[in-house]
């Protein structure tokens, strides 16, 4: 039997993936089956783009609604209150890049949470996985597609 992934989430995190499935359920099931019954009040649904197209759609919105259950049953809530000395996932870091002498503060999260654009990094992408466990002050080496990356933790809330 394959061993079940935990997905680490913040308690804001499990309340989005619940409201995404909660939405999914109610709104947008019955949006798709109402595009299906009037697909097949056209008639002849072999050469019907629109049935076509109501059936994808209802087969992606089935497969989000069993991922999304799966997430939030294997659902691992992070530990907020336990993360103030060593970076863990939850923790708020603030980070030097030593070659660019440019801070960067990013929120370490489990990678279905990950928003990079957001500085949400994932505790699996290279500097979420090289920080994790490191004390204020360390420095730490991070092999990027440009090389090696230098960073100093300078903050951890």
């Amino acid at each position: 039997m394959a061993e079940v992934k935990e997905t680490l989430l913040t308690a804001e995190g499990l309340k989005k993936l619940e409201e995404e499935l909660a939405h999914f359920k109610s709104v947008r099931r019955i949006e798709v089956a109402q595009r299906i019954k009037t697909a097949i009040e056209y008639g002849d649904i072999s050469e019907n783009s629109e049935y076509d197209d109501a059936k994808n759609e209802q087969a992606f919105i089935e497969g989000h609604i069993i991922e999304l259950e799966n997430k939030i049953n294997t659902a691992k809530i992070i530990d907020e209150s336990t993360r103030k000395n060593v970076v863990s996932v939850g923790s708020k870091v603030k980070l030097l890049d030593e070659e660019y002498n440019e801070e960067l503060e990013y929120v370490i999260v489990g990678s279905s949470e990950a928003d990079p654009f957001n500085n949400r990094i994932s505790n699996e992408s290279p500097v979420g996985s090289a920080i994790l466990g490191k004390k204020k002050g360390a420095t730490v080496e991070v092999n990027t597609p440009d090389g090696v990356a230098t960073f100093k933790i300078l903050a951890i809330s």
